[in-house]
Order: structure tokens, then C-alpha cells, then sequence
């Protein structure tokens, strides 16, 4: 395997294998040096009876395929989570960062929604360049498909794709999953 790009950015399509492959980083990591650490970033909220099965089901495969990693959740200040959690020798995964858009833009209730996106991009984008220790970020590719209906939705899908193309534009790796396979985008596989 290569080694570790300073900032991945993993996209795929659901169960497309997204999360596998940033685990399979984070355990390579790992398995390079004892003093290596991992942490997980993980953004996403268990706002009904369905995501909270899945995010169970995330912590348990997780458990068992990358035991060595410590997981924080953080489904909204996202740079600041990652600037305690950044150091030279603990790669950072944030799983992942469509979950955290969502919240931001289509919040649950009680919760605002964030009014400037784009100024919350751009802190995202400058704390990501600025951190000492690599970081692998997995986030869903979803503007193939046909558009949807409704113009909060249409403004979610572009914002995610802003958002894609803003951390791509500085990550040194970028890899599409598609049915299982990693197909690189940008960078050494």
C-alpha cells in the first residue's frame, strides 16, 4: 500500500464501501509504527429509531475490523474536533462529511440551521491544510443522479458538491468507491 496522502477524500455512493476503505487507511496507519494512534470523527446524529441501528451496526463492525481506534462524536463544530484531535502521529477519519452537511443545512428539529455555509466550508478547508497529522475523509457522491424536487434539497446537493470539490481541490488523494472498488481519483493509489 501506499503511504498515507496527508488529506484523502474517499467518495462513494451508500454501501459502496466508503467507511471500509478509510478504516483500511487507518488500520495500515496503525500497523506502521506503535506510537501511531487513530481517531474517528464520526458526525452522524441518532435522530430516529432506523439511524440509530445503523450507527450500532457502525460501531460494532468497527470495533471489530479497527479495534486500535478511539471514536469522538461531533456532528457539528467539525473544525475545532478536528483541531484537538489532529497531532503528527494520529490520522484522523471523519465519517462522514455528508452526515455533517445535512445537519448544518436540514438540521432536526429545534435546532437553526447554519445561515452561512460557505463561511463554514472555507474554516473546514483552512483547518484541514493546517493540521500536523494526516486525515482521510469519507463523504457520498450524490449529484449523478437525477435532480431532485424541491429547492432545500437541490441546495443541499449543491452545497455537497461545493463542499466535495473545495476538499479535493487541496487533498493530495482523492478515490471513488464504486460497488467495492477504489477507483482513484487523484494521487497515488
Amino acid at each position: 500500500m501506499a503511504e498515507q496522502a496527508r488529506i484523502e477524500l474517499i467518495l462513494g455512493g451508500q454501501k459502496s464501501g466508503k467507511s471500509r476503505l478509510a478504516e483500511q487507511r487507518a488500520s495500515a496507519w496503525l500497523a506502521a509504527a506503535p506510537e501511531r494512534q487513530a481517531v474517528l470523527l464520526a458526525t452522524g446524529l441518532p435522530w430516529d429509531a432506523e439511524m440509530r441501528q445503523r450507527i450500532a451496526q457502525h460501531q460494532r463492525d468497527r470495533a471489530e475490523r479497527l479495534p486500535g481506534v478511539r471514536t469522538l462524536e461531533e456532528p457539528y463544530e467539525l473544525a475545532a474536533a478536528l483541531r484537538r484531535a489532529s497531532a503528527a502521529e494520529a490520522l484522523v477519519v471523519v465519517d462522514c462529511l455528508t452526515l455533517w452537511l445535512t445537519q448544518a443545512l436540514l438540521p432536526p428539529p429545534g435546532v437553526r440551521p447554519v445561515a452561512d455555509v460557505a463561511a463554514m466550508r472555507v474554516e473546514l478547508c483552512a483547518t484541514l491544510q493546517s493540521l500536523p497529522g494526516p486525515v482521510v475523509l469519507v463523504g457520498n457522491e450524490i449529484g449523478l443522479g437525477v435532480i431532485p424536487m424541491g429547492a432545500p434539497v437541490r441546495h443541499f446537493v449543491d452545497e455537497l458538491g461545493l463542499l466535495n470539490q473545495a476538499v479535493a481541490a487541496f487533498a493530495k488523494r482523492v478515490t471513488l468507491m464504486v460497488a467495492g472498488c477504489a477507483l482513484t481519483v487523484k494521487g497515488a493509489c
